[in-house]
């Protein structure tokens, strides 16, 4: 019994010093791409940005993160940063973006729906808000997957059961 405390023990203490994507914004610019995943692991997904290439470490579908490490066109980190973020919804061009944008700049989503009352897909990520409230971005999508509309919305997690 005390060697199973002990072996339990140790594998928690090594859990907590795994690799973790969340001290991406303590990269400094200029590392190497080697560095970079030497620290967080291997990327989700990378994806070609102008001069360079975006890695991404999404936490989707059931987390509410999404890391993105840039790095210039000789691999070195141009910047680090959380991309599910208010500020960065806001960039959304409905009638400009396409699906390809907001993949490139979020990673994937958590989920992708239809509904009979809208004729392309809709994307759906969670996130954070200021106030560490959980939500949903949802980015509506026409069937050429041009961005018709998105906007956030409340995620009722753990919310008590509301009967009449």
């Amino acid at each position: 019994m005390r060697g199973l405390l002990v072996s339990m023990s140790l594998a928690a203490l090594l859990a907590g010093c795994a690799v973790n994507p969340f001290n991406a914004s303590a990269l400094q610019p200029g590392a190497s791409r080697q560095d970079v995943i030497g620290r967080l692991g291997t990327p989700t997904r990378v994806v070609p940005i102008t001069g360079g290439e975006r890695l991404q470490y999404s936490y989707q579908p059931f987390g509410r993160e999404t890391w993105i490490v840039d790095l210039d066109a000789s691999g070195r980190v141009v910047r680090a940063g959380q991309a599910l973020n208010t500020l960065n919804f806001n960039r959304i061009e409905p009638g400009r973006w396409s699906r390809d944008d907001v993949e490139r700049e979020f990673g994937p989503p958590a989920r992708i729906e239809a509904v009979t009352s809208w004729g392309g897909p809709i994307m759906t990520y969670r996130w954070w808000d200021v106030d560490r409230s959980p939500m949903f971005y949802w980015v509506y999508l026409d069937p050429s997957g041009v961005v018709r509309r998105a906007h956030p919305g409340m995620e009722f997690v753990n919310s008590p059961n509301v009967r009449d």
